[in-house]
């Protein structure tokens, strides 16, 4: 059950990595894949893809909910790479498309963090080499 935990508490961390591998954190766990699923289904009663979708979608309910972002972006924001699957995904929790979930939950005059600083808070931008550093091995900026 530690390592069950283990993997969980990487997935706590990593969830907005769209490149977050099932195997990987099964391997984390000490598991082989399948073993992995059906322990952490029998210790949450959700499948780990469950529960990082889950963990993804209350992430991009809040941030309808408070920053100024287009649905695309606060979709790969929470590690989303399709916006269809998105979209999807967020209907089948919540009932409703991102979009029908921001105009209800966001009152009329209500003022949203700006784009720009939910970005740079999520992490979504890539940060720059300054001026005078280097860009890639060798490469003067």
């Amino acid at each position: 059950m530690r390592q069950v935990r283990l993997a969980k508490d990487a997935m706590d961390r990593d969830w907005a990595d769209p490149d977050l591998d099932l195997g990987a954190v099964a391997a984390h766990a000490g598991y082989s894949r399948y073993h992995f699923i059906r322990a952490f289904k029998e210790a949450y009663g959700e499948t780990p893809g469950q529960y990082l979708t889950h963990r993804r979608i209350e992430r991009a309910e809040d941030l309808l909910r408070t920053a100024n972002l287009s649905v695309t972006e606060i979709c790969h924001l929470v590690g989303f790479s399709s916006v269809g699957t998105f979209s999807a995904r967020f209907k089948a929790w919540t009932g409703l498309t991102p979009s029908e979930y921001r105009t209800k939950h966001v009152g009329r005059g209500a003022a949203l963090i700006p784009g720009c600083y939910a970005m740079l808070w999520a992490g979504g931008f890539r940060s720059a080499p300054g001026p005078g550093q280097q860009r890639n091995s060798g490469e003067a900026g």
